[in-house]
């Protein structure tokens, strides 16, 4: 039972009554497997997340380091939500995961 999945795919799963102790082992396998496997992808997008948020933030520092007026309030909030790690999306905004919007 050697079944090819693809990201897009979203299965329901199978007549487990009906699979044998052999099935339900390459089962679990193949989904362990596809786990570990989007696992590895989200650390490796969290990691280059952090790269440009690093990036961001040495331009920031740079910018009013040398001076340079262009910096604005919304800039400067930016860089206070990068280092408190509070990107776009995250658990403690309003709306997310569950908290509720009132």
């Amino acid at each position: 039972m050697t079944r090819k999945r693809t990201e897009t795919s979203v299965e329901a799963l199978p007549d487990l009554k009906g699979l044998s102790g052999d099935e339900l082992r390459e089962l679990i396998r193949e989904l362990v497997e596809e786990e570990n496997e989007v696992s590895y992808r989200r650390r490796m997008l969290h990691g280059k997340i952090d790269i440009l948020r690093a990036e961001l933030v040495s331009r920031l520092q740079k910018q009013v380091g040398d001076g340079d007026t262009s910096i604005t309030d919304v800039d400067i909030a930016r860089l206070t939500e990068i280092l408190a790690s509070k990107a776009p999306g995250s658990m403690d905004e309003p709306g997310i995961a569950g908290e509720a919007d009132v």
